[in-house]
């Protein structure tokens, strides 16, 4: 369901018009160091972007006013009922940004909150948009190494502080118990991994980029590296893809996917981890496992990885862990058939499904 664009276009005088509650009531510092006065209560929640989105909803559902794209047909299940309709209202960051003022006014937030980087370009826009509406608006590091102090930071701030400790003692046990795991294998003795985005294969994401950044924390080596500073998605030609032929594949795109497990096109039967079967597709449902968006959904995908890359060095149930982690964050009770369609895809044998709308 989308709500109509149309609908909240009001003119510039109107905007600055309409009244908004002064119930400030505390000062908090997000994770860029701004300082920002938070109501009382916070009851609504505008989500800036996709990662955004995520975390509002694993933290404090009922508050949430929409989501930056629909909740689609595949997706449903794994939402929980209360918010699986709610109307999509755009983003206000990312690549593709299309909420602007007006729409947010119209929402009635009383918080804006945005997951990820908190560089001075996300800071900048967060503070311009705070000034225009009077909406305070918070920066959450989404770096994994600082996943549970953000939980902590916007458990807090949503008044739901029980939950965001809950969330963090999870995360800080997943990350101590991969660390142990570890210790014990040397950095020559890890696998070699190429993330495969598009139906191509041919995109993938740079060592140290918030999109890759699963790999290396599940105990892989990204053979992406650049020669540069360069950080985030870069385009690659089947030359270079030859030279650095990796042990492991992962890729969430179903196209490439059974393209590359055809094992009839030159560039990928010649590599190594098709030739070995190593080609792994990674769940996408509700949010995906490795990436889109680059949020905590990323948490249910990294022991995945670690067991992909270490085996029983780390183990990990796929049924009951993965059934355990959706109560937890999502909110929902996995049947047995999405159970199965789960499991599915990341046995690289992803179920046939409609097409996405």
């Amino acid at each position: 369901m989308t709500l109509d664009r149309r609908s909240f276009m009001i003119g510039a005088a109107s905007v600055a018009a309409l009244p908004w509650p002064a119930s400030a009531a505390r000062n908090v510092t997000d994770s860029a160091k701004r300082s920002v006065t938070l109501p009382d209560t916070i009851g609504r929640v505008f989500a800036a972007g996709g990662p955004a989105s995520v975390v509002v909803y694993v933290m404090k559902p009922d508050a949430m006013i929409g989501w930056p794209r629909a909740i689609r047909g595949e997706e449903r299940p794994f939402i929980a009922a209360a918010q699986r309709d709610l109307p999509e209202v755009g983003l206000l960051t990312g690549r593709s940004d299309t909420a602007n003022v007006e729409i947010v006014l119209t929402a009635k937030p009383d918080l804006i909150v945005d997951f990820g980087s908190v560089r001075d370009t996300f800071a900048s826009l967060a503070t311009s948009v705070q000034e225009r509406t009077g909406i305070p608006y918070v920066l959450i590091d989404g770096r994994f190494d600082a996943t549970a102090a953000s939980f902590r930071t916007l458990g807090n701030m949503l008044g739901v502080p029980e939950r965001g400790e809950a969330l963090a003692r999870y995360t800080e046990d997943l990350f101590a118990r991969l660390d142990k795991t570890l210790a014990a294998v040397p950095e020559d003795k890890r696998p070699r991994v190429y993330l495969a985005r598009g139906p191509e294969g041919l995109e993938t994401g740079l060592k140290g980029s918030i999109n890759t950044e699963i790999i290396e924390r599940a105990g892989g080596r990204n053979v992406a590296e650049s020669n540069d500073a360069r950080r985030g998605i870069a385009n690659i030609s089947p030359e270079q893809l030859l030279l650095w032929n990796p042990d492991i594949i992962v890729t969430w795109d179903r196209g490439f996917h059974a393209k590359a497990m055809k094992g009839n096109d030159p560039l990928w039967q010649d590599l190594k981890a098709v030739r070995e079967g190593r080609v792994y597709l990674a769940p996408t449902a509700p949010f995906g496992w490795i990436d889109r968006p680059p949020s905590i959904n990323r948490l249910i995908g990294l022991p995945w990885l670690a067991n992909v890359f270490h085996g029983e060095r780390f183990p990990f149930d796929m049924r009951e862990d993965t059934r355990a982690f959706y109560k937890l964050f999502y909110h929902v009770d996995v049947s047995d058939a999405d159970l199965q369609t789960l499991i599915a895809w990341a046995d690289g044998k992803p179920p046939a499904l409609p097409p996405r709308r």
